[in-house]
């Protein structure tokens, strides 16, 4: 078996945590900075990453504890089973290897005695050469229009991560517009159809096996727009496939020199790094999309070669588990303080929701302990005025991650220094709160009416990591998201369940098509009460 078959919580070290977890509950995270080591200890520099986790609430034997339970559960043969190509995506039957996609043009990645690196880089010219002719005018619509918009068709992974880089990358953008079309609601399909010339518009299906229901839903819906628009024989000048099913898609229209194949290895919500990211590619030119590879393979080997203690995504993972078995933290929201980052916390809920929200684990067996948290989260400063209320003064715990920049982007910007002070004073607040007895003395001195302490009373003691960046660039952002994403391999690891299927997804799609049935013929069948009532609502008006 590619990976060890170990439950956590049969763990000595897991027994530890729990005999540990109840000395320290009630412990404030300020008492422990009475270690003056601490700092040093809970601090990661790498690179231009600065990675803070010293407002936790550990102390250093929690993370030595923590550091046993990831060795107890052989985190290290786990990491080195996935980057050298074991199936450890069991249940599929495949290799888990995104990663691979980032690879250097020299490394070596044997899957079954064939070398894969030759085809990744073969893959890799393929969109640099695509990517070129396009900004280039070289390859032009029917009418011999350059090409002034592309539109990214697909969903889940196929989506959420290029939409989020290309607008995480905007600073970064030519002269292509990009729009992105996933969900398959034909109101949204109009609405970006409306703004569009078909005369300069390439449009780019991603779908691995071209079957994807709300993929090529909306694919004929815009073929069939388009085809109004400029007639049938101008489809393979104008349509883009990313995908392995070869006659889907000839069938629908795209010629092979415009189609690009992705790996069985590569699952979804990880695909950006492999031709799902063309439309990534063609928006910031292939030299950033490069950069962006390069920053995901530099934190490849600080997580392959780096000791646990001083690992990021291992140490972000074990925080993570801590606070969800021990703290019972159902969630952890995500707060980047550059609005760039707007549509990172949805992308980093597909890929951990999806990934760890499993209640099986690898003995097949129902576990016993908690495993996907809920992620969620925005943008400081917009967040500040919506949900951190409830972050200070709500009754539940909820760690956060706050991402920002020491250099903005545009050198003029004299505001910079103003968002980031509300970075370090939320964190701060988070850390310290401020006591009745503080506020109340406050008030009496202020001639305030101190019967408003109670309210405006912060108890503190609230956790956060922050991860310092030196710029937003598609470098620095490549490694961000290869950190979560092994954050995500981490927890995965150690709760002893298969990170890398999805099998909860594909029931409601099962059903959808029986119900679709119901309400094309507008017979309720043998649904049940409810459904058949909604089904006979919607179809009676």
């Amino acid at each position: 078996m590619a990976l060890e078959n170990i439950s956590p919580v049969n763990t000595k070290s897991w027994k530890n945590l729990t005999s540990h977890f109840k000395k320290i509950k009630d412990e404030k995270i300020n008492d422990f900075f009475e270690d003056k080591e601490r700092l040093n200890n809970l601090t990661i520099s790498w690179e231009n990453f600065y990675f803070d986790f010293s407002k936790n609430r550990v102390n250093q034997d929690t993370i030595n504890i923590l550091i046993d339970l990831a060795n107890e559960c052989n985190l290290q043969h786990a990491i080195k089973a996935q980057f050298s190509g074991k199936k450890i995506n069991v249940t599929e039957d495949r290799s888990v290897l995104h990663t691979a996609c980032r690879c250097n043009t020299d490394d070596k990645i044997i899957i079954n005695s064939t070398d894969i690196v030759p085809e990744i880089i073969k893959n890799r010219d393929k969109i640099k050469s695509f990517t070129n002719k396009i900004l280039r005018g070289e390859i032009v619509g029917k009418t011999n229009r350059k090409f002034t918009d592309v539109v990214n068709i697909g969903i889940g992974g196929s989506d959420l991560g290029p939409l989020m880089v290309t607008e995480a990358l905007g600073f970064y953008k030519n002269h292509i517009n990009s729009h992105f079309i996933s969900n398959v609601d034909g109101d949204h399909v109009q609405n970006i159809l409306k703004k569009l010339d078909a005369e300069t518009t390439l449009f780019i299906i991603v779908s691995k096996t071209f079957t994807t229901k709300e993929t090529i839903t909306n694919a004929k819906t815009v073929k069939n727009w388009f085809i109004s628009e400029l007639g049938e024989n101008s489809i393979e000048d104008h349509f883009v496939a990313v995908s392995n099913n070869e006659n889907g898609v000839q069938s629908f229209g795209v010629k092979k020199e415009f189609t690009f194949s992705i790996n069985d290895w590569v699952g979804g919500r990880f695909s950006i790094w492999s031709s799902v990211g063309l439309v990534i590619s063609i928006s910031i030119g292939y030299d950033n999309y490069e950069k962006l590879l390069n920053g995901a393979r530099l934190a490849d080997n600080h997580f392959k070669k780096t000791q646990l203690d001083k690992n990021i995504p291992v140490i972000m993972g074990l925080l993570s588990l801590w606070y969800n078995n021990f703290f019972k933290c159902e969630s952890e929201a995500i707060i980047s303080y550059s609005e760039y980052l707007a549509n990172l916390p949805s992308y980093l809920q597909q890929a951990s929701m999806e990934s760890n929200g499993k209640n099986i684990d690898r003995n097949g067996k129902k576990v016993t302990y908690q495993t996907g948290n809920i992620i969620w989260g925005g943008t400081g400063t917009n967040s500040q005025h919506a949900f951190f209320q409830l972050l200070h003064q709500g009754t539940k715990l909820i760690p956060c991650d706050f991402i920002g920049f020491k250099t903005p982007l545009y050198k003029e910007n004299n505001q910079h220094d103003i968002l980031m002070s509300n970075y370090f004073a939320q964190t701060q607040a988070l850390l310290n709160g401020k006591s009745y007895e503080i506020v109340k003395n406050e008030m009496e001195k202020n001639s305030k009416n101190k019967d408003l302490a109670p309210f405006k009373s912060f108890d503190g003691n609230r956790p956060s990591n922050s991860i310092l960046i030196d710029k937003l660039t598609p470098e620095a952002l490549g490694s961000l998201i290869a950190f979560y994403e092994h954050k995500i391999f981490v927890q995965g690891v150690i709760l002893n369940i298969y990170s890398y299927d999805q099998w909860g997804v594909e029931l409601g799609k099962e059903l959808a098509s029986s119900l679709l049935d119901d309400i094309k013929t507008k017979k309720s069948r043998s649904q049940d009460l409810s459904t058949n009532s909604l089904i006979n609502h919607y179809n009676n008006g």
